[in-house]
């Protein structure tokens, strides 16, 4: 009997990688044909996602998957971050590079509010105020009066985007969009209230399809130039984290998710949104989940800190792997400092080491000594910030949470969970590590499962 496999695109904010999912008696198991790097490009004061490349890269990946004797995948599916987005104009014609969202915003999100008070925006669409949100990029957008709208036909978010130029299809998948604090969470269609109020163009907002929608073949092109059949491309839960929740293998009652990464979310899964005055005071959001659940949770800074003090070295000539860094956080001992990793001045400093020096200078503490003390510093004052967003969750809750799944690249930084276990007295259950491409696969075979049994219903 032939294997099952399919193709999952796992895009992160530093990083993305083409996996097989293959499934064997064992269960489901993944192999990673490609993997490449993303980054943000600065222009003209401004920070931007180079989407031409990374659409090249899945091209690379899709010809590599080929190469590697996996011409037979069934589907594959595309899954990013959340909130960025990109215009497409007359004759499906890309209108420049979508912005990243480390490109801030806050002037835009109080003129928001001055328009919607921010509670009424709240009760609107649950979703919790970050100023990057697509909403208060769409509003700069119009303020700014870019030239770009006044041609705009569609808007896609990045992996709508991508399924775009793979298909041809315009329509955007309800897990991500609903990071967009644009759409409202019991209809989960666009608010319209919202677009009239801060004058935004809803005509150019696409269909939202649920995820698991198949929106057709790979283009005959790309399959040509890949070496592949025109397999089906089925839209997952596109908003990476709702993959990775997809994955997590929980069991039973009064367990919360944390899928660490670049950023670290914290949550539950609900069968409805969690929106009254408790939510709004915590800042916790209602994103789209798969199954038509709401994913109720709350953004953590993550890793971000981290990566960048490793990238910020490697400048110097410094290169160390993040095994290395974990050991010399371990051999640094407790930290003497500690830091509000969602603090603005970690949002997209020139140094991370600088800004955290400086930011202990600022509030009296010891400044890190040495590498391994700067990693734990972070390391440590994450796990402080899961213990206080766990508290705030527990106080909404019926039943407090009792078990802590996580999940993603930070489930193998083995230190972190420790910290976490001490500091939340949970017991924290670490994997899968490569949960967001796991789940990626396992919503993509639901579709099809589903889509074959339709076919032979009598």
């Amino acid at each position: 009997m032939a294997l099952e496999k399919y193709l999952a695109f796992d895009l992160g904010a530093s990083s993305g990688r083409a996996l097989v999912g293959i499934y064997e008696k064992e269960g489901l198991r993944l192999e990673e044909t490609h993997r490449f790097p993303n980054r943000m490009v600065h222009l003209n004061g401004h920070y931007h996602w180079d989407i031409l490349q990374l659409f090249d890269e899945i091209k690379i990946g899709l010809a590599r998957t080929a190469q590697a004797g996996h011409r037979d995948i069934r589907s594959l599916g595309v899954d990013t971050w959340g909130v960025d987005f990109g215009l497409i104009g007359r004759h499906g014609v890309l209108l420049g590079n979508p912005y990243a969202y480390r490109d801030m915003n806050a002037e835009s999100m109080r003129h928001a509010f001055e328009r919607i008070p921010r509670e009424q925006l709240y009760k609107k669409t649950g979703i919790q105020f970050m100023a990057f949100n697509s909403i208060f990029q769409l509003l700069r957008l119009v303020e700014e009066e870019n030239p770009l709208l006044e041609v705009a036909e569609k808007l896609l978010f990045i992996p709508d985007l991508l399924n775009y130029f793979l298909t041809g299809e315009m329509v955007s998948e309800y897990s991500i969009a609903s990071t967009s604090q644009l759409l409202n969470p019991w209809s989960r269609t666009w608010e319209k209230e919202i677009f009239e109020r801060l004058q935004l163009p809803l005509h150019i907002m696409p269909e939202i399809v649920p995820p698991g929608t198949r929106l057709g073949q790979l283009r005959q092109e790309i399959a040509e130039e890949a070496g592949l059949p025109r397999v089906a491309v089925v839209a997952p839960a596109c908003h990476d984290t709702a993959s990775a929740v997809a994955a997590v293998p929980a069991t039973g009652d009064n367990w919360a998710y944390l899928s660490s990464g670049t950023w670290s979310l914290i949550g539950v899964e609900s069968p409805q949104p969690i929106i009254n005055d408790a939510a709004l005071a915590n800042n916790f959001t209602n994103e789209g989940g798969v199954n038509g659940t709401i994913r109720f949770l709350k953004n953590v800074a993550g890793l971000w800190l981290v990566q960048r003090c490793r990238s910020d070295w490697a400048k110097g000539g410094e290169e160390l792997s993040y095994d290395e860094l974990t050991e010399l956080a371990e051999a640094a001992g407790p930290s003497p400092c500690h830091l509000d990793p969602d603090d603005g001045v970690f949002t997209n400093p020139i140094n991370m080491p600088a800004a955290i020096a400086k930011y202990c200078r600022d509030s009296g503490q010891p400044v890190p000594a040495s590498k391994g003390q700067y990693i734990r510093c972070a390391l440590e004052s994450l796990a402080r910030k899961y213990k206080q967003v766990l508290d705030s969750l527990n106080s909404m809750l019926p039943q407090p949470v009792q078990r802590l799944h996580i999940v993603g690249g930070g489930a193998k930084n083995r230190l972190l969970n420790r910290l976490t276990a001490e500091e939340t007295g949970l017991e924290v259950i670490a994997g899968p590590a490569e949960a967001t491409g796991m789940g990626n696969v396992i919503v993509q075979r639901s579709s099809l499962l589903d889509a074959a049994k339709a076919t032979t219903l009598p």
